[in-house]
């Protein structure tokens, strides 16, 4: 009885995580978000990253193929963690959490993942939930 039990509570603990577990194609930031971000990456991002955010030379791209390969299989905690701490470059962790939020919730914007009716949170352990997929996943 208490393996059957045990099983039970193994099985819903899982449901939940599984429940609570997203990805960047979920919805996990609201264009509002999204449009301050945009107006935070041309005064804080742009002059490195460029205004189209290609990138150039040693500045990577922070949209296409090579942004979103890089990025798979992480968590959206990734890379939010690595704006937080090595972000804008000349001035690292000088943005606050809500305005690197805002900023991730544009570059998922930018790379074509839909808007929702939550914004990006900023707590990592709300963060390190949501998966980043470059594609779509069936």
């Amino acid at each position: 009885m208490r393996t059957a039990i045990g099983l039970v509570v193994l099985f819903l603990a899982a449901a939940g995580y599984a429940q609570q577990s997203s990805s960047v194609w979920d919805g996990v930031y609201t264009q509002e978000q999204a449009d301050r971000g945009k107006l935070l990456y041309a005064k804080e991002c742009a002059s490195c990253h460029g205004a189209t955010l290609g990138g150039s030379g040693q500045v990577p791209p922070l949209t296409g193929a090579d942004f979103k390969g890089d990025w798979n299989g992480q968590t959206a905690d990734d890379l939010f963690e690595k704006m937080q701490t090595s972000m804008p470059a000349d001035r690292p962790g000088q943005l606050s959490r809500e305005q690197n939020a805002d900023i991730l919730a544009f570059l998922l914007s930018s790379n074509a993942f839909p808007a929702g009716t939550k914004e990006l949170p900023t707590e990592a352990s709300a963060l390190q939930k949501i998966r980043f997929e470059a594609t779509r996943p069936k």
